[in-house]
């Protein structure tokens, strides 16, 4: 046998791991058995309508925007952090933009730009009034990040500041400016059917209506996954969510990635506010209140880990079609609607176990293909 045959033959003393437990280690594989579970359940419980097109036309709806969000909070996960504002960030972001295109009468005297007796809008076409809504949900993300990291405080608990302040500014300002607690009627503003037919518009496919947003989702979770597993700026969020210490001593730029995290989770709040607020031509005080959970549950669900430095955006969209497809299922079922938040719990707690599974197992796999690395070089 020629020397190259010899090498290139397998070493029989290196063990051979199967395909099926690569892929059992993989992040985002529990998800996606739990959503084939999920599928299953419901296609028997309402077999006329949710296995058909029409049924995932409307489980894909409320999975499209909460994916958006899921898979942004899933890359702050993976870095180690947490941001409990990114519920009512689309709140927030919708209401500015909202004001900003109203052609409802607005009370802006506290504002010293009227007196409040008069009809004020400030008339900004579409277009700019994202541009401006876009601009403060960054500068709020980059505020959370920047605390964070200057502070060293747990996010958790900047974030929730954040979360009541920006809630209560919510509730307040609407009601100072329309007497109520909704902003309608920017429909009538310039531009508003070009970015409706752009951010979420229906369009027909196999003879059913899906929305714009579904595309969106798609892709937002392919350029996160791009950026996670093929770039050096995925390497370095695993790297800060498994010890940001030591991968800031190595020359990671910790700091500015924590912040860029933080800034892209306000962003996604961001989309998904305008979203919101083009679809329904108006926006309420209280949108997205509570939803921050909502993200984080379908981020864990889909593989990412609460300690940080290990997840999967693709992961985080399935968990958000786990959400999407309970929801409509237990309608469609004909089940107590009350009983969703305890069924989202049951897989939140099974998420979590397996994650913990599936981290044990890929832990002890990466611990036995090294301890015979080491014994073939010690033998050879």
């Amino acid at each position: 046998m020629s020397n190259s045959a010899v090498a290139a033959a397998p070493d029989e003393r290196l063990a051979q791991v199967g395909l099926f437990r690569r892929l059992l280690l993989r992040p985002e594989i529990g998800a996606l058995l739990g959503a084939l579970l999920i599928y299953i359940i419901f296609s028997l419980a309402a077999p006329e309508i949710f296995p058909s097109i029409r049924g995932a036309a409307r489980f894909l709806d409320p999975t499209a925007t909460l994916g958006i969000m899921a898979v942004a909070v899933a890359l702050l996960m993976i870095g180690g952090e947490f941001d409990l504002s990114a519920g009512v960030m689309t709140g927030t972001t919708g209401l500015i933009f909202s004001y900003l295109t109203t052609s409802d009468c607005l009370n802006v005297a506290w504002l010293g730009l009227g007196n409040g007796q008069e009809c004020f809008n400030f008339g900004l076409d579409v277009w700019s009034a994202m541009l401006v809504a876009l601009v403060i949900a960054l500068a709020i993300g980059f505020l959370n990040g920047l605390l964070v990291v200057r502070t060293e405080l747990p996010s958790f608990i900047v974030t929730l500041g954040t979360f009541f302040i920006l809630r209560g500014v919510n509730v307040g300002v609407t009601r100072l400016m329309t007497e109520q607690v909704r902003v309608t009627n920017i429909d009538d503003a310039s531009g508003y059917l070009t970015a409706q037919r752009l951010l979420n518009a229906e369009f027909m496919m196999f003879g059913e209506n899906f929305r714009s947003s579904l595309i969106w989702m798609i892709l937002i979770t392919i350029i996160a996954t791009w950026i996670l597993l093929r770039t050096r700026v995925g390497s370095w969020i695993f790297a800060i969510g498994g010890d940001y210490n030591a991968a800031r001593s190595i020359g990671v730029p910790a700091a500015k990635v924590k912040i860029g995290l933080f800034m892209a989770t306000a962003g996604a709040g961001w989309l998904v506010g305008i979203m919101t607020a083009l679809r329904l031509r108006s926006t309420v005080a209280s949108q997205g209140v509570g939803q921050e959970f909502i993200f984080i549950i379908a981020a864990v669900i889909g593989g990412c880990l609460l300690t940080g430095g290990d997840g999967s955006a693709i992961g985080a969209a399935i968990g958000a079609l786990v959400f999407g497809m309970t929801r409509t299922g237990i309608t469609f079922a004909g089940w107590e609607t009350d009983w969703l938040f305890a069924f989202l719990g049951v897989m939140l707690m099974a998420a979590v176990f397996a994650n913990n599974f599936i981290r044990n197992q890929a832990r002890n796999l990466r611990m036995a293909e090294t301890r015979q690395r080491d014994k073939l070089e010690e033998e050879e």
